[in-house]
């Protein structure tokens, strides 16, 4: 009797002053959440890292301004006829984009895989389209906010856009498909090289591609071969693109989609390939 009573007695302590609607809580439901959710999550934790790493910010925002700023004010470069600011602003653009779809992200994702938080992060419920999709967003937001700093300080140098309402969305479309293509690239490098390797190589081509794709002045002055090489960079075609658009008022030409889908298409495809995540 007294053994029955104690029983009871503890079963009673036990349990929790809770009613019947309330048994879900001690029925756990173990399980990821929804791939939105989780993409949206990694990819505002990938645009806080993207904003907060000094050489990333130097690359993203600082650079673009300071070329726009110094070679609108000055005469150092023959940019052609006209304002420079005009001439000036879509090639810098352009460079914008690049830096923060193959530069920024190919250095940032080269030291992930060298610190093992790709490894990790393989772990997780978090698939490898997921991560990728998270990259992308991340890389998007980081270019919308370039988009707008470049374009209110090149309207306070003066600069007078004349695009239309289609070349407009012909450009959005451009953006998209070089941010593709530069992704991609950028995965090959940083999958495929040394984090120290993919860090020198990835500034090497900022480096050249600032030089040699009509980001400060367009690639017409060059000598013929040069510029047939020059032609199918894929910073080339999103240059000229944007100029076309937002200096000479038309849309971009089939041929800068053309090369930035075949620069998207092959990179896509070794990257897939080729990519290791440790």
């Amino acid at each position: 009797m007294t053994e029955h009573t104690f029983t009871a007695s503890a079963g009673a302590a036990a349990a929790p002053a809770t009613g019947g609607d309330d048994v879900s809580l001690f029925a756990p439901a173990p399980g990821a959440a929804p791939m939105w959710r989780m993409v949206a999550s990694q990819a505002g934790m990938e645009l806080r890292v993207m904003l907060r790493h000094g050489e990333q910010f130097l690359l993203t925002m600082v650079i673009p301004v300071l070329l726009l700023v110094g070679f609108s004010l000055t005469s150092v470069l023959d940019v052609g006829e006209g304002p420079r600011v005009d001439a000036l602003t879509p090639g810098v653009l352009a460079l914008a984009v690049m830096s923060t779809s193959f530069t920024g992200l190919a250095i940032g994702t080269g030291f992930e895989r060298r610190y093992g938080v790709l490894k990790r992060l393989g772990a997780t419920p978090l698939s490898r389209f997921g991560l990728l999709a998270a990259k992308t967003l991340a890389v998007l937001g980081v270019q919308a906010i370039q988009a707008v700093v470049l374009c209110t300080v090149a309207l306070a140098l003066g600069w007078s856009p004349s695009p239309t309402p289609g070349s407009v969305l012909a450009a959005v479309a451009l953006v998209l498909l070089a941010t593709a293509a530069f992704s991609s690239l950028a995965l090959l490098m940083a999958g495929t090289l040394r984090a120290e390797a993919t860090l020198a190589g990835a500034n090497l081509v900022y480096v050249l591609m600032l030089g040699l794709g009509g980001v400060l002045f367009p690639t017409s002055g060059f000598p013929g071969p040069l510029e047939q090489a020059a032609s199918v960079l894929p910073v080339t075609a999103l240059s000229s693109g944007l100029r076309a658009v937002l200096t000479e008022g038309s849309p971009p030409s089939p041929g800068a989609f053309a090369v930035l889908a075949v620069w998207a298409l092959v990179g896509g495809l070794l990257a897939s390939r080729l990519f290791r995540w440790d």
